[in-house]
């Protein structure tokens, strides 16, 4: 039974007054079944469409995903492109009045995350799990590369760990965070 617009078993969780596509989550070939399936289940906690481009590295066919146990996926908004291009051109023709802007996410960057003011719209750009986005992508658009400041002497953080830092700290600044309470349930504004 639902309350609220959620099951009856997760009405009294901490949440958020919920927005329609705040932010679009987008990967770039990703290579690793579980780290899609945990984004998957952040876009679907999150109410942020998940665009799929290129070839994925695995099937995401109804009999897969009842396989994996991903009892959430009929929640996710998935797009699936064959380019980068093809979905940024998919997701401006579906814009609103406001420019979203792209942001390209990389190890390599100079820019940290943590100073974008990002808008509603925006979309979150993660390349596959063994090399990132590709490097003519970064060279040919730096003003769009951002990356995820690290203390330790690691190389790069695991691809669902990096969008979940990402998505939340956009979230957070769009202030759609803010409103949080326990038992309210969610409605769709």
């Amino acid at each position: 039974m639902l309350r609220g617009g959620v099951p009856a078993e997760n009405a009294d969780r901490l949440r958020a007054r919920a927005v329609r596509r705040p932010l679009h989550i987008v990967l770039v070939e990703p290579e690793i079944p579980p780290n899609t399936g945990n984004i998957a289940r952040l876009s679907a906690a999150t109410g942020c469409p998940l665009h799929l481009v290129g070839a994925l590295g695995f099937r995401i066919d109804a009999h897969a995903v009842r396989r994996a146990g991903l009892d959430y996926w009929e929640h996710v908004e998935l797009h699936q492109h064959r380019t980068l291009e093809e979905a940024e051109a998919n997701l401006r023709a579906g814009a609103s009045e406001r420019t979203a802007r792209t942001y390209l996410f990389s190890g390599r960057s100079q820019q940290s995350f943590l100073d974008v003011d990002f808008g509603f719209g925006d979309r979150l750009v993660f390349g596959k799990e063994s090399v990132g986005l590709p490097e003519e992508l970064l060279m040919s658009r730096p003003n769009d590369v951002v990356g995820i400041p690290m203390l330790g002497p690691v190389r790069s953080l695991n691809l669902a760990n990096a969008v979940s830092i990402a998505l939340y700290e956009a979230l957070r600044k769009l202030g759609v965070l803010a409103a949080a309470v326990r038992g309210t349930g969610v409605s769709a504004r």
